[in-house]
């Protein structure tokens, strides 16, 4: 059915989605530097702009989310939760149906993207230099002091996006937080968003995309062991994840 409507819908997504992205971007990425700016406004109050964003864009590029396991986290509680990483819609879809209240781990380079980066910073979110190994530690550092009241830690422990849509392996930087604080990792399974956006490209696909939020793993002593296998456990989790649903 869809295949028909395909060329009108290549069409759209130029001269319709894209433009209206980048307005509610623009529009919520000011509306955040505002409120951040003024000190007198929680992360979660911020976060209803970011998360009406996410579903409008989503909404308006056809693209439905299904998401299950919402029931396995507990507001008020920290988290920290790692996902696999299949192309930019992930941002959306975790930012829009995330149920907690979280800030990102995300590569430096986003900081120089106008208005987004800034509004990040604002709000709370940790840039991480990958190609510096001290400044990495030192991000992740920072990312400890902010979990707090509640907050939880978003990572994509693959460090990239994947090419191919298979798991790449985890760096440890999620699990030395997990195990320097104590605190439960959750494996997040994101299914499908590979085929809705190319990577590198704009060719988009209307679609289903899933997530799946897996039961906590309470994490062990902080060695380079537990580490290990704190990260080689997430990981099958969200490979099994991803298996259920081919």
């Amino acid at each position: 059915m869809w295949k028909i409507f395909l060329p009108f819908y290549r069409l759209y997504v130029w001269i319709v989605w894209l433009p209206m992205a980048l307005l509610l971007t623009f529009l919520t990425a000011s509306t955040c530097i505002i409120l951040a700016s003024t000190g007198l406004f929680s992360l979660k109050t911020m976060s209803v702009f970011p998360r009406i964003w996410s579903r409008l864009v989503m909404w308006l590029a056809f693209i439905r989310v299904k998401v299950s396991g919402a029931e396995h986290l507990n507001q008020g509680k920290t988290y920290v939760l790692a996902s696999n990483h299949q192309s930019a819609f992930d941002i959306w879809m975790i930012y829009g149906w995330m149920p907690v209240v979280f800030v990102f781990v995300m590569k430096k380079e986003l900081r120089k993207m106008p208005f987004v980066g800034m509004a990040c910073e604002k709000m709370g979110h940790i840039f991480i230099d990958r190609s510096h190994p001290i400044e990495a530690k030192k991000s992740l550092v920072e990312a400890e002091t902010k979990l707090k009241d509640g907050r939880s830690v978003l990572i994509f422990p693959e460090g990239t996006r994947s090419k191919t849509g298979r798991v790449g392996l985890f760096k440890r930087g999620a699990f030395s937080i997990a195990t320097d604080l104590q605190l439960p990792v959750v494996p997040i399974s994101i299914i499908d968003s590979n085929k809705r956006i190319a990577m590198g490209g704009w060719s988009i696909n209307p679609g289903t995309v899933r997530m799946i939020i897996h039961e906590p793993i309470d994490c062990g002593e902080n060695t380079e062991q537990n580490m290990r296998e704190l990260a080689n456990r997430t990981r099958e989790i969200v490979i099994s994840g991803l298996s259920d649903h081919n």
